[in-house]
C-alpha cells in the first residue's frame, strides 16, 4: 500500500486480509478509501458488498450491487476480461437475474477469456451450491483443480458439494485444503460442523479455538458455538455465542439459521423453526430461513404452513434444485390415500393402501401399544407415517434431495418416512422397518429429541429382536471378527460410527454394537436404569453424566462393554473354527482396495491351496461353506447333506447367504426327503425375517397337509416381506377360512383382488360366499362381478340365487 503499486488488486488483498482475520471496522474503513481511489473498479465495489453486510450496512451492500451492474451495463466493453465478468455475474445473481444464461453467458465467457481464473470455476461452483445442485458444484470445482491443482478454496468448494452426500469425500477434499493453508477457516467449519454431526463436542471446541485464533468475530464459528451450548443445555453461553457472532451485523440473518439448521439436523425442530423465524424477522426474503422452515414444519407435522413455505420458496427460486423437488412431491403426495385411526395417519399410495394398509394400521397400534406401555410414554397426538412407492420421493421427503438409497425409513419424533416394499432392490422385512421407526417415535418424543443417535438407534433395533426373534440383528462371523479385531468404537464415540462409514457392512455394525451395548445396559442395571436414563435426558442432562448416574462412569462402562461383546462373539458357534487363512485376508484386503478403486500389487485371482489348508481345519465355518458350495454345484448330494447338516447344528443363529439352511433344504428337496426338508424350511423361516423362498415353499407343504395355522403363519411372514404379489394372499385367504377367521380371509380376498389375480370370478365368488354368511350387502356386488366373468357358475347361481330368497332349483333346473 505504500509503494502505490498494484491498483485495485492492493485494495482487494487487503481487504480480504482484514475480513478473513475478523477486523471488519478496519476493513470498511478501507474499502470506502479503495472506493475513492480506484472509483471505476467493479470488483472492488463487489468486495465492498461484503464489507459493508459485515459491518451491518445492508443499504449500502445493496448500492454496491446495482452500482456494478450499472457500471458493467454503461460500458460493457471495459468489463470484459475474467474477473469483471465474473463480478457482473455475481452481481446479476443478486437481482434474480437467470442462473442458467449466468452461468452459459458470462461465467462462459469468462472461462474461454481465461481457463485458469480460479475466480470462474468457484462462481460456477458456488452459483450451483447456492441451488443445491451438488453434482454440479463437485463437476465444476473438479474442473478447477484440474487447472489449478490442490487450490484451497477449489478444495473448499468441493468439500462443500460432498458434504451432503459423502462425509468420506467431504473430509478427504478437507485435508487436501488444509495441507496447503492450515488457517483456511471455511475448511476448519466443516470439520468443526462434521465433529458436532458425530457428536463429538470437545473436538468441534477445538477446532473452533484454532478459528478464533484466524478470526475471533467469524458469525458461522460462534453459531456453532450457541449450538453446542444449546445441545448443552447451557443456555447463558448459548446466548453469549450468538450475540457475538451478530456482533458486527446485528440482524445477519444467517446466524440464527445456521444455528436453526444444525438444531434441525439433531432432530430438534421445534428450537430449529424458532431460529429461522427469527432469520426471517431480520430478512423476510432470506430464502435459505424459509425453505428450512418449511422443512421444520413438515417434520413437525405442521403441514399447513409448511407446505405453503415450501411453494413460496418455489415460486421466488424457480432454479432452487431442492425447492423444485419439495413443490413436485407436494403434487404427487396430494394423489395418496390417507388412512385413519385414533392413533395414526397413515399416507400410502392408493394401489397399495388397498392391498395392505390395514396391515399397517395393525401393526403400528401393536407397536403403539407395546412400546408406549414399555417405556412408560403416551403419546398424545395422532402419528404421521408416510410409506412412499418410489425411492425418490421418499428421499425428497425425508433428505429435500433425491439419493441416500440406503435408508429403509427415517423418523422425525411425531412423522415417520419409509420406503415402500414396492421399489427395493432386495427382501426387507417393513414391520421390522415400521417397528424400528416407532420405537423411535416413543424414544424422541419421550426424551424431546435429546438423545445420541447410537442410543437412539440401539434401542430401536434392540426392541426389534424383542417384538420378533427373526428381526433385528444378530452376530455374525463378520461381526465377530470385526468384534475381536480392533474395529469395536467406543461407546462415547459410537454416533459418529455412522456418519462416515468405511463400507456398508460398517455402517450395519454400528446399528449392531449400538443395540449391543443397550443389550448390555438393561442386562447389566436393568430396564429401569434405562428408562431413567431417557427421562434425564429429556430434562436436558448430558448423556455421559447421565448414564453414570444411572449406570456407571463412561470409562468403566465402556471397558465392561468391551468384555461383553468380545464374550458375545467368542462364544458364537463354539464348534465352529472361524479363522481364515492368511492368503484369504490378503486377497479380501486387496478385493476391498479394489472395490475403493484403489491400486493393488497383487493378482487377486491367485491364492493357497484352499483344499491343502482345509485338511487341518475340518471344523473350519469358512472351509465348510465353500466345500458345501461346491459339493451342491456339483449335485452331490449326499456329501453335501453331511457338510450342511453339520454347519446347521453348529451354527443354528446364523441365516446369511452362507449359513446352509436354503443349501440344505434344496437338498433334502433332491434327495426326495420331504419330512427332512419341512424340518430344515421350518427352522430356517423361525429364525430369517426375509426368507420368502422358505415361507412360499413352506405354504405349499403345509396346504398339501392341510396344516393350516401353519400356512398362515407362513403366508403372513411372507407379507411382511413382500405385500405386493398374489400367491401368498390365497393361502392366506384359504387358511383362515379353514380355522374360522372369516374377517381374515375376506381381508386376504380383497387384497388378492387388488393385485389383479388370473381368476377373479373365484376370489369374488369366495367374497361373496363369506360375505354373504356375514350379512354384509356387498355380497351381491361381488357376485354379480364373479358372474360377470363366469356366467356358467353353478355355485354362482345357487348362491345367487340364495340371496334373491328364491327355492333351491334342481341341477336340470339350473341347466
Amino acid at each position: 500500500m505504500k509503494d502505490g503499486a498494484g491498483g485495485e488488486e492492493r485494495y482487494l488483498l487487503l481487504s480480504r486480509a482484514l475480513m478473513a482475520s475478523g477486523k471488519y471496522p478496519e476493513a470498511l474503513k478501507e474499502i470506502t478509501k479503495a472506493l475513492t481511489e480506484e472509483s471505476q473498479s467493479v470488483r472492488l465495489r463487489w468486495q465492498a458488498r461484503d464489507v459493508f453486510l459485515a459491518n451491518g450496512q445492508s443499504t449500502k451492500a445493496g448500492q454496491m450491487v446495482d452500482e456494478t451492474l450499472r457500471k458493467v451495463s454503461s460500458d460493457p466493453s471495459t468489463f470484459r476480461d475474467a474477473p469483471n465478468l465474473v463480478v457482473f455475474g455475481r452481481a446479476a445473481l443478486a437481482k434474480n437475474a437467470d442462473p442458467k444464461r449466468v452461468l452459459d453467458q458470462l461465467f462462459g465467457t469468462a472461462l474461454k477469456a481465461d481457463p485458469k481464473s480460479r475466480e470462474v470455476y468457484l462462481a460456477s461452483g458456488e452459483l450451483a451450491l447456492d441451488k443445491h445442485d451438488f453434482a454440479l458444484a463437485a463437476k465444476k470445482f473438479g474442473e478447477g483443480l484440474k487447472q489449478l491443482p490442490d487450490d484451497p478454496e477449489l478444495n473448499y468448494g468441493l468439500a462443500r458439494a460432498y458434504a451432503p452426500g459423502d462425509q468420506a469425500l467431504m473430509l478427504a477434499s478437507v485435508e487436501a485444503a488444509l495441507k496447503v493453508n492450515s488457517n483456511h477457516v471455511g475448511c476448519l467449519l466443516l470439520l468443526a460442523e462434521h465433529n458436532i454431526d458425530a457428536e463429538e463436542y470437545s473436538d468441534a471446541k477445538e477446532v473452533l479455538d484454532r478459528i478464533e485464533l484466524v478470526n475471533p468475530w467469524h458469525p458461522d464459528a460462534w453459531a456453532y458455538r450457541a449450538v453446542i451450548a444449546h445441545l448443552g443445555n447451557y443456555e447463558a453461553e448459548e446466548e453469549q455465542a450468538r450475540l457475538k457472532g451478530l456482533k458486527y451485523w446485528s440482524t445477519n440473518p444467517r446466524v440464527d439459521h445456521l444455528i436453526g439448521l444444525k438444531l434441525s439436523q439433531k432432530y430438534r425442530f421445534a428450537e430449529g423453526s424458532d431460529h429461522q423465524r427469527q432469520a426471517l424477522k431480520f430478512d423476510p426474503d432470506y430464502l435459505p430461513a424459509k425453505a428450512q422452515l418449511g422443512q421444520d414444519l413438515l417434520r413437525l407435522g405442521e403441514e399447513a404452513e409448511g407446505w405453503e413455505l415450501a411453494e413460496d420458496v418455489q415460486k421466488e427460486d424457480g432454479y432452487d434444485v431442492e425447492a423444485y423437488n419439495v413443490s413436485n412431491l407436494h403434487q404427487t403426495m396430494a394423489k395418496f390415500t390417507t388412512l385413519t385411526n385414533r392413533d395414526f395417519l397413515v399416507r400410502m399410495g392408493r394401489h397399495e393402501a388397498a392391498v395392505y394398509g390395514g396391515r399397517v394400521l395393525d401393526l403400528l397400534s401393536q407397536a403403539r401399544s407395546n412400546l408406549c406401555a414399555k417405556y412408560d410414554f403416551d403419546i398424545k397426538r395422532p402419528t404421521i407415517v408416510e410409506i412412499f412407492p418410489e425411492q425418490k420421493d421418499f428421499a425428497v421427503r425425508t433428505f429435500g434431495m433425491p439419493g441416500n438409497p440406503g435408508y429403509l425409513g427415517v423418523c422425525f419424533g411425531n412423522v415417520v418416512t419409509a420406503n415402500s416394499p414396492a421399489q427395493r432392490g432386495h427382501s426387507v422385512n417393513w414391520e421390522a422397518v415400521l417397528w424400528h421407526e416407532f420405537c423411535h417415535c416413543v424414544t424422541l418424543q419421550k426424551t424431546h429429541n435429546k438423545m445420541p443417535r447410537w442410543l437412539s438407534e440401539g434401542i430401536s433395533v434392540y426392541e426389534e429382536a424383542q417384538a420378533n426373534p427373526s428381526w433385528g440383528q444378530r452376530m455374525s462371523p463378520s461381526y465377530r471378527e470385526m468384534t475381536l479385531g480392533d474395529e469395536l468404537t467406543p461407546i462415547s464415540k459410537l454416533s459418529g460410527a455412522f456418519l462416515a462409514p468405511e463400507s456398508d457392512e460398517h455402517l450395519q455394525f454400528a446399528y449392531y454394537e449400538s443395540s449391543l451395548v443397550v443389550e448390555f445396559l438393561i442386562q447389566s442395571y436393568g430396564m429401569d436404569s434405562l428408562k431413567a436414563i431417557l427421562r434425564d435426558l429429556g430434562e436436558g442432562d448430558e448423556i455421559n453424566d447421565t448414564i453414570a448416574k444411572h449406570s456407571a462412569p463412561m470409562e468403566k462402562l465402556e471397558k465392561d462393554f468391551a468384555v461383553f461383546a468380545r464374550e458375545r462373539a467368542e462364544k458364537l458357534a463354539p464348534m465352529l473354527d472361524f479363522e481364515k487363512p492368511e492368503f484369504e485376508k490378503t486377497r479380501a484386503a486387496e478385493r476391498q482396495r479394489a472395490r475403493r478403486g484403489q491400486p493393488s500389487d497383487h493378482n487377486l485371482t491367485a491364492g493357497a491351496d484352499w483344499d491343502a489348508w482345509a485338511k487341518e481345519h475340518p471344523t473350519n465355518f469358512w472351509v465348510m461353506s465353500r466345500q458345501a458350495e461346491q459339493l451342491v454345484e456339483d449335485k452331490q448330494w449326499a456329501e453335501a447333506k453331511n457338510v450342511l447338516t453339520r454347519l446347521v447344528d453348529a451354527f443354528p443363529g446364523y441365516v446369511g447367504a452362507d449359513g446352509g439352511y436354503a443349501m440344505l433344504a434344496a437338498t433334502h428337496r433332491a434327495l426326495g426327503e420331504t419330512n427332512a426338508e419341512r424340518d430344515v424350511l421350518t427352522r430356517w423361516a423361525e429364525k430369517d425375517d426375509e426368507a420368502t423362498d422358505a415361507y412360499l415353499r413352506l405354504m405349499e407343504m403345509e396346504s398339501s397337509a392341510t396344516n393350516w395355522p401353519a400356512v398362515l403363519l407362513n403366508g403372513n411372514r411372507f407379507l411382511a416381506v413382500n405385500p405386493l404379489i398374489t400367491p401368498p394372499y390365497r393361502f392366506v385367504a384359504q387358511a383362515s377360512e379353514r380355522v374360522g377367521d372369516s374377517a381374515g380371509a375376506i381381508a386376504g380376498y380383497r387384497s388378492w383382488l387388488e393385485l389383479d389375480p388370473p381368476d377373479p370370478a373365484e376370489v369374488h365368488f369366495n367374497l361373496a360366499r363369506l360375505l354373504h354368511k356375514a350379512g354384509d350387502a356387498g355380497a351381491k356386488r361381488h357376485l354379480l362381478q364373479a358372474l360377470e366373468d363366469a356366467p356358467r357358475s353353478r355355485e354362482a347361481l345357487k348362491l345367487l340365487l340364495e340371496m334373491s330368497g328364491a327355492a333351491p332349483q334342481t341341477k336340470t333346473e339350473l341347466q
